[in-house]
């Protein structure tokens, strides 16, 4: 029936367009399967042709063992990048995130939580300490997840006093070379970064563009993080393409990458109603910020600490070839429901399903047997230590 003239017809809301990063046509004319993430267009894998298809047969199992093997390049253009500048701007971020960053020296970067009252994690994120600015004032250089870049900025920004700024970066570029051939076609670029200690943090020149570089990433492999101006990105990304080693990667691989490792995606692992004692993340509470119990949520997360969290994020293989995905319920052998599944896939290098969780605390050990709730059938799984794949950083 036809709604009334006086009555216009019902429309459904139009999405929002999704962003692009500044190699958005780079990936396309390269056979990526774009896919919405985070609000942009990202590459979930690609369809490899002619000499790309000789190097690698593309998708998310060539992608990922291609970079187990040599290297990959992916675009995490769409993450947060930022400047905080001033005096004492260490002090200040202190007083936001759990870790030490008075401590921080020049040219190096940590890992780091940003944390609520309550102890939960707002989102994790890499800080580094650069050279001071021509002034002689503090330079701290952030890089945030994308999902909660804008959400991070305004927290962030909302507690600097007179004299501390923080300087979002939208037009620049950020691409991860990762694998075990990545110091040997950086250190062909420029030599210096081959040099780069892990969790190192510098500017280099490659491929006669100013960079700013760190030796880390999200895989479990050695590699390096390095931002350049947008417009340059596409220059970058092809004279790194030059090398036969390198192959661009997608989400997909990513991920399945990340979760070999044993790390931790915001929003599906840790979020703002998890305490990083539960998450396995206490390492990145300092000694000193310990002592002095002065960052955010501080009462609910040594408490944790101290007595021991009630569940806790353990590492799950299950049994046969069936992934258990997150949201899969976790249940003990009487039956009880004792945990969530908050990643989980194939894993390529072991040919096998694994997955990571929030158990209860008394089914959280090593070789506990557990079974998993998936499309209505309880699969045997045993909670295992991770990472399930060796790190293999540069140390």
């Amino acid at each position: 029936m036809s709604p009334p003239p006086d009555e216009p017809a019902a429309t459904l809301p139009t999405p929002p367009a999704l962003a692009t990063t500044p190699l958005d046509a780079w990936h396309r004319r390269l056979g990526a399967r774009m896919v919405p993430f985070a609000g942009y267009a990202m590459p979930v894998q690609y369809d490899f042709a002619g000499e790309m298809a000789a190097r690698c047969r593309g998708g998310v199992l060539g992608e990922h063992l291609h970079c187990r093997a040599q290297a990959a390049l992916f675009d995490v253009s769409h993450m947060g990048q930022a400047w905080i500048t001033g005096a004492g701007a260490d002090a200040v971020l202190e007083t936001l995130v759990v870790g030490d960053i008075a401590g921080l020296r020049e040219g190096r970067q940590r890992y780091s939580l940003l944390t609520n009252d309550q102890g939960g994690i707002l989102d994790d994120l890499m800080i580094a300490r650069a050279a001071p600015g021509a002034d002689g004032t503090q330079r701290l250089f952030l890089v945030v997840n994308a999902a909660n870049k804008e959400a991070d900025f305004a927290h962030i920004a909302a507690h600097l006093p007179p004299g501390v700024t923080l300087t979002p970066l939208p037009a620049r570029a950020l691409v991860a070379v990762q694998g075990p051939a990545a110091a040997a076609i950086l250190g062909a670029l420029d030599p210096a970064t081959a040099a780069l200690p892990f969790l190192g943090f510098a500017t280099a020149r490659l491929a006669g563009i100013d960079c700013l570089i760190s030796r880390s990433g999200y895989t479990g492999e050695d590699g390096f993080e390095i931002s350049c101006p947008a417009e340059q990105a596409e220059a970058l990304a092809d004279a790194l393409l030059g090398f036969s080693a390198l192959i661009p990667a997608g989400l997909g691989a990513r991920d399945s990458l990340r979760l070999e490792a044993g790390l931790c995606l915001h929003g599906n692992d840790i979020d703002p109603a998890t305490n990083p004692i539960e998450a396995g993340l206490t390492w990145t509470i300092g000694k000193r910020r310990r002592m002095a119990a002065d960052f955010p949520g501080a009462g609910p997360i040594l408490a944790a600490l101290a007595e021991g969290p009630a569940r806790l994020r353990v590492g799950i293989r299950p049994e046969g070839r069936a992934p258990a995905r997150a949201g899969t319920a976790i249940l003990n052998e009487a039956g009880e429901t004792v945990g969530t599944i908050t990643s989980g896939g194939f894993s390529p290098s072991l040919s096998a399903p694994i997955a990571m969780g929030y158990v209860r605390r008394d089914a959280a050990g090593d070789g506990t047997k557990l079974w998993l709730s998936v499309r209505g059938q309880r699969l045997p799984a045993q909670v295992v230590p991770m990472p399930f794949v060796p790190h293999r950083y540069i140390r």
